[in-house]
């Protein structure tokens, strides 16, 4: 008998999972908006035709929603894992040769291609990688792919992370290396570039250069960034790190990114550059996707170098999520690295 309730229990548990399964997977289009003007939307989207099979394959991956708990030293050594893995498939596609070093007592990895022809010798490039803030999630992808396909010696700033060196730490070892940069290379012969939170960097270490009076680089890479900490952009309620996939909080009223922003004022025109004063800034180039979280930061800063007359060009990349082209194996990884490649080879002086 006993038994048999059991079986019964099972049974149950069974099909209520089934039909909570069923009910968790909308099959249509809903829309409701709140007194607040708040959307609740659900959407069915299909994954796009128009992109590579490789990149259909990774949009159609099954990953859990499901809120992830981990400490920072788990983050960090998950990531700094990755990072050498990711690192190693860059260097298959892309060799080059990687040294640890530092600059101005700032540790850095320098990356070099197998040769370097002498019109390019004189050039350097200067990557601030990605990673949140609070860890390395670029120095070697963001990286190695560059200096091959530029023939130029790039310069991986490992800055100081937060949450223990918070807003100006990161921009100050950035600048500390462009400094010393500057007594072998020419500014103009230096680009500065990096991904997420290094291009967020990116545009906060041009800012403070202008206000030290130090000349500006040739030419900036903000690939999937953003210069207002003040406000959340749109993007960041729509997508989570994976695109439409993986866990997403709910929508906040506070600003993100607190561990590193700190004490600091979020309009502060370094912190937040569309705030200052961007005229005469360097060429620019900004590149997003339409699934990346930070789709709405980009464009807004790419909209505030346009009004302030500097040569900045978008490109948006279609349906992938956030930093794709971390994963140099996609068609489209490879034709971004070309697109920056090519940026900085026009830009850059002789």
């Amino acid at each position: 008998m006993k038994r048999l309730a059991l079986l019964l229990i099972l049974a149950a548990a069974v099909l209520s999972a089934r039909q909570n399964s069923s009910r968790a997977v909308p099959d249509s289009d809903t829309s409701f908006i709140d007194s607040d003007g708040a959307a609740h939307v659900t959407r069915v989207v299909p994954v796009p035709s128009t992109i590579s099979p490789e990149a259909q394959q990774v949009l159609g991956r099954k990953v859990s929603d499901a809120p992830t708990h981990e400490t920072l030293a788990e983050r960090r050594s998950k990531t700094d894992a990755w990072q050498k893995r990711a690192g190693d498939q860059a260097r298959s596609q892309y060799p080059a040769n990687v040294a640890d070093g530092a600059i101005a007592g700032v540790p850095v990895r320098i990356i070099t291609p197998p040769s370097i022809p002498p019109e390019k010798a004189a050039r350097v490039l200067i990557n601030l990688h990605g990673g949140g803030f609070n860890s390395d999630s670029g120095s070697l992808t963001e990286s190695i792919p560059m200096a091959n396909l530029t023939q130029t010696k790039v310069v991986a700033v490992l800055y100081r992370l937060a949450p223990e060196h918070p807003f100006p730490a990161a921009v100050e070892d950035a600048v500390a290396v462009y400094k010393e940069l500057l007594k072998t290379y020419r500014p103009r012969n230096i680009g500065i570039y990096g991904t997420s939170a290094g291009a967020i960097l990116t545009g906060e270490v041009a800012v403070k250069l202008r206000q030290s009076g130090l000349p500006l680089p040739g030419a900036l890479g903000i690939f999937s960034g953003m210069g207002d900490f003040s406000r959340d952009g749109d993007s960041r309620s729509i997508y989570a790190l994976n695109g439409f996939s993986g866990p997403l909080a709910p929508p906040s009223k506070q600003p993100a990114n607190s561990d590193y922003v700190g004490s600091a004022d979020r309009a502060d025109p370094v912190l937040s550059p569309v705030y200052a004063d961007l005229k005469n800034f360097p060429p620019a180039l900004f590149i997003t996707s339409t699934r990346d979280l930070l789709l709405s930061g980009t464009t807004i800063l790419h909209r505030a170098f346009l009004r302030a007359g500097v040569d900045a060009q978008l490109v948006v990349f279609e349906a992938l999520p956030h930093a794709f082209w971390n994963d140099t194996r996609l068609p489209e990884s490879k034709e971004m690295h070309r697109l920056s490649a090519d940026f900085f080879n026009r830009h850059l002086g002789d």
